[in-house]
């Protein structure tokens, strides 16, 4: 039977250190791109993709998510009271009825890879998807996870989310060795390296946060060793599966703002802030207004 993905995992336990102090008591996924939260926005890419079992990792002072995707009863029947619809709508879309939410404690910080198999006793042996919310992408003809989502359920195969990257830049990221070509923007991988140094670096098509894999990783993870920074790391565990079993990268169409720098944090705000619905037209004259 042909498997569908219908589970995402959030890694959100994260310390957010290069934003401190507006992360000593706040969690980086909640900060905002204009109007919503970073996690927002990675939660209705993977509802656009069709998902609706939401899974987060979470750690220490992340209860402003928990609460964020909670019912808002106070909030919602105010609105209602006072006849702020529209309010109201942006209010209850947060979380729509049909979708449910799991949140699961990461006691220790042990890297990326602890925290998926954290999420092993609700994703069982299913395939899953992986959004790092700090990775904001964006697409206007098609969420980005739903290209993969499409390319998994056409291929039934672990999908790698990636892009080129300067070189000077490969050892911020995994970084793979292209194997076959299928389409223009799919290929088989070869081999995943993490974070290899310039001079090292297989190539420069670099892993983003967004991963389709099958739920024969979470194995893989129980017995995966620490790795670079002393963490457990799902780029090596990605490295095991390979040599098991077909792994795909796929080039994906949209736009990454990497929000886990401050500088890509400052461009998503600029970028999304001239695209808003009711801000946009203001904004483009007040920042024209500047530059002069």
């Amino acid at each position: 039977m042909r498997e569908k993905i219908d589970l995402a995992v959030f890694p959100v336990a994260g310390f957010g250190t290069r934003f401190l102090p507006a992360t000593k008591a706040s969690p980086k996924e909640m900060l905002p791109i204009v109007d919503k939260p970073l996690i927002q926005y990675a939660v209705e890419e993977a509802y656009a993709a069709g998902i609706r079992t939401m899974i987060f990792v979470t750690g220490r002072n992340k209860w402003s998510i928990t609460e964020h995707f909670d019912i808002a009863y106070e909030l919602e029947n105010e609105l209602r009271v006072r006849g702020k619809a529209e309010f109201l709508q942006v209010v209850e879309g947060v979380k729509p009825r049909d979708m449910q939410v799991v949140f699961i404690r990461q006691e220790l910080a042990l890297g990326l890879g602890h925290a998926v198999l954290c999420a092993s006793p609700v994703v069982g042996e299913r395939a899953f998807a992986v959004l790092l919310a700090d990775d904001l992408l964006v697409c206007e003809q098609k969420p980005v996870l739903k290209q993969m989502v499409e390319v998994f359920e056409a291929q039934q195969q672990a999908v790698l989310g990636v892009m080129e990257v300067p070189r000077e830049q490969t050892q911020r990221y995994g970084i793979i060795t292209a194997g076959a070509q299928i389409n223009q923007r799919l290929c088989t991988v070869q081999a995943v390296v993490e974070k290899p140094a310039p001079n090292v670096a297989p190539s420069t098509q670099a892993v983003i946060g967004r991963y389709i894999l099958p739920g024969q990783v979470m194995q893989i993870l129980q017995h995966t060793p620490e790795g670079t920074g002393g963490e457990i790391q799902l780029t090596d565990a990605i490295a095991q599966l390979i040599e098991q079993q077909t792994v795909l990268a796929y080039r994906f169409e949209g736009k990454r703002y990497d929000c886990g720098d401050k500088l890509g944090y400052l461009q998503a705000n600029v970028e999304m802030g001239l695209k808003h619905p009711q801000l946009g037209a203001q904004f483009a004259q007040y920042l024209q207004e500047l530059s002069r």
